[in-house]
């Protein structure tokens, strides 16, 4: 791995120094055999005039998808800092669904000073893609596929082919239309290539496919792509008329995405609607996203300290349970953790639904049942040995301590299980993101109710 980031780091530096000298002819000898992240990552780094330099190296329609492939920001200074017509161009070339994510980033005023130059079928695309919301099909997909007739024959096909001109990352599935675009089915490359150049294509054609629809959540799209293990998936609209497709590279996008809103959500954070990372976010940025919930929790974990406080004699006469609070709620914290880390998997993957809510909190009850006789008895084992009787009042043994203690531990284990299935469930019942049943929140829930618990059965064990 270290032998990888050395080779990386001196490719780089030579890169670097053929710039500088502006030997570009060598330079763009390695570019051109680089893969294009590589060279994304190492025009990212460079200024404005680099990069224009560089890329004017390559053909003009790969120059677009390099283009396509840098940071945000940078297409954005280089959107700033050469003319329109000359950015137009760029633009032209860029992947459909990149360019109409780019698009909807500009302002209005800066989308009216684009159009212009943008020609006819540029100027349609990008406007119609861009009118999708960016959580469906529509707001994903991109117009870089081709499409055949149903009457045509496997000759004129290729020639269609041919003219529609798709890269080739998306020529692998060829949609077969009417002539309304409703879609028929599909063939695939090798079909065509196999075929007898006269045989019509509903000879070939494969009638069963697996579509989405334009407005279908973009989550729903990626399950279907990784579902059907598919290199890409049509989009139809309400009249089945094709008017796009979902790659491969763009579910695993969506899926990335997607867990990583779930991820700040369940975290307490405050989802960030830029695509910066972590280090790029400011400061005020991360403070805005993730105060609210720590506040709102710290308020109310106050309830913490006024259990606490009305327990307090219990405490005085029974120092050894004030030991084992912090495991209480450590344990339960855990223990609704865990289970509402796999519900909300279990809800976002379609392993389980609203409907199966009883099998759910079963299953839970079954299986906190079972680690709270492993952590009970631990306990139990752990007061009864390791414990000093002397620290005790008269009257009462380290038996009945370890009972109550063992007892209230179970509870609070089985009842943080619950809590952390059910709170999703509740969420999701209610129409919200189960995700927003954040891992603090649940923390927060279980230490409360694991303090009750815990004070309640010393109360009624100890006969206080």
């Amino acid at each position: 791995m270290e032998q990888l980031e050395r080779d990386a780091d001196n490719k780089t530096t030579t890169l670097k120094e053929l710039l500088t000298l502006k030997n570009l002819t060598e330079l763009f000898e390695i570019l051109k055999e680089m893969p294009t992240v590589e060279v994304c990552d190492f025009l990212n780094e460079e200024s404005e005039e680099n990069i224009l330099e560089v890329l004017n190296l390559f053909p003009v329609e790969e120059r677009g998808y390099i283009f396509g492939d840098l940071e945000t920001e940078i297409k954005r200074k280089i959107f700033y800092f050469i003319e329109r017509v000359h950015f137009a161009q760029l633009f032209s070339y860029m992947a459909s669904d990149v360019r109409a994510d780019f698009y909807q980033q500009l302002n209005q005023e800066e989308q009216v000073e684009l159009l212009p130059f943008l020609s006819k079928r540029i100027r349609e695309d990008v406007i119609s893609l861009s009118s999708y919301p960016v959580e469906t099909a529509g707001g994903i997909m991109n117009t870089d596929f081709a499409t055949i007739y149903i009457d045509m024959t496997a000759q004129d096909s290729l020639s269609k082919i041919r003219q529609d001109n798709p890269s080739k990352k998306m020529i692998y599935y060829i949609y077969v239309v009417d002539h309304l675009q409703r879609m028929l089915g599909l063939v695939t490359l090798k079909d065509l290539i196999m075929a007898d150049p006269k045989d019509k294509i509903e000879e070939i054609l494969q009638e069963f496919f697996v579509y989405a629809e334009v407005n279908e959540d973009r989550e729903s799209v990626a399950q279907k792509i990784e579902k059907y293990s598919l290199v890409a998936i049509p989009v139809l609209n309400p009249f089945k008329q094709l008017v796009g497709i979902v790659s491969h590279d763009d579910a695993l996008e969506t899926i990335i995405a997607e867990q990583t809103e779930d991820m700040e959500k369940f975290m307490g954070i405050t989802p960030s609607k830029d695509d910066e990372d972590y280090l790029s976010t400011s400061t005020f940025s991360h403070f805005k996203n993730r105060v609210i919930w720590i506040v709102v929790l710290a308020m109310i974990g106050i309830l913490s300290g006024t259990i606490i406080h009305q327990y307090q004699s219990i405490l005085e006469k029974f120092i050894i349970l004030a030991v084992y609070m912090p495991m209480m709620t450590a344990t339960g914290g855990n223990s609704g953790s865990q289970s509402a880390t796999l519900v909300i998997r279990a809800l976002s993957l379609g392993e389980a639904s609203l409907s199966d809510w009883w099998q759910i909190i079963f299953k839970e009850l079954k299986i906190s049942f079972l680690i709270s006789l492993c952590v009970a008895s631990l306990i139990f084992i752990k007061i009864n040995f390791l414990s000093f009787e002397s620290t005790l009042p008269n009257g009462f043994s380290l038996t009945l301590i370890g009972l109550t203690v063992s007892l209230a531990l179970a509870l609070q284990v089985i009842s943080s299980a619950l809590i952390g299935a059910g709170l999703p469930l509740v969420v999701r019942k209610l129409g919200g993101d189960p995700a927003v049943a954040a891992s603090p929140a649940i923390t927060t829930a279980v230490d409360i109710t694991g303090l009750l618990i815990y004070f309640t059965t010393a109360t009624l064990m100890l006969n206080i």
